[in-house]
Order: structure tokens, then C-alpha cells, then sequence
């Protein structure tokens, strides 16, 4: 629901110590697993990528980068089950940063604020595509 005089935006509430500690090692989670650099990120950017069933355990393992939503669905996959040696496998640098101002918005909230807080050049392909 959007926010309007009639219905104002729910004001965030305060997380218990217990929550925010649970969303500090959620976020660190994803934190040991990125790459120093987007430039360590040198996977395929074409064709068809097979991914192993820790990445894909729970849907497709196979993604054609041909297609527009089997690109974002793989990269979604991967940015959320990938571990430290499977990003620079499966993620190419320029696909990440050309898909970044959509695929963030597929990705939940800890991922796309640690990848964005590592590598501002993300979110300032995010405010470019505004």
C-alpha cells in the first residue's frame, strides 16, 4: 500500500536486541562471501550456465543468459546461495552492474545493502537509471 494522508507509511518499529543481533550476523553472512573486488567477478556472459544444487536446491539449474529473465533469475540465485568461490564463477562484472538497477529490487534487503555498501558503484548505477 502507498503511502497518502489517508493511509501514512507504518513507522519502522525498534528491533529488540535479540532481532538486531540476529540481523547483524545475517548481514555478516552475506558480507564473508563477497569479493574484494567487482572485478574478481569473471563469470560467463553469454550462453547456458549450470549451476550445482547447493546454489539451485530449491529450482532451476539451468539458465540461458539469453534470456532476459533467466539472466535476472540466475544472478537472484546466485547473489543469495552463492558462497565466496561460487561468485567469481557464476557472476560476471559488467551483467552485475548492468542488471543491478532491477536485480536489486528482486533481492532482499540485507543482500542488496551489502552489496551496495561494498561497492557504491552499484548504487550509483542505481541512481544513474533513475
Amino acid at each position: 500500500m502507498s503511502s497518502s494522508p489517508q493511509h501514512p507509511a507504518p513507522a519502522p518499529r525498534e528491533l529488540s536486541g535479540a532481532e538486531a543481533e540476529d540481523l547483524a550476523l545475517y548481514q555478516e553472512k552475506f558480507r564473508r562471501r563477497l569479493p574484494e573486488s567487482l572485478d574478481e567477478l569473471h563469470g560467463p556472459a553469454h550462453g547456458v550456465v549450470e549451476l550445482p544444487l547447493h546454489l539451485a536446491w530449491s529450482g532451476m539449474t539451468s539458465y540461458d543468459l539469453g534470456k532476459p529473465r533467466q539472466r535476472v533469475g540466475l544472478y537472484r540465485t546466485v547473489l543469495h546461495e552463492g558462497l565466496q568461490d561460487d561468485l567469481p564463477l557464476y557472476l560476471n562484472q559488467d551483467l552485475l552492474l548492468q542488471l543491478w538497477p532491477v536485480l536489486r529490487t528482486l533481492v532482499g534487503r540485507t543482500v542488496r545493502t551489502v552489496w551496495e555498501d561494498a561497492f557504491p558503484q552499484l548504487a550509483s548505477r542505481t541512481r544513474a537509471a533513475a
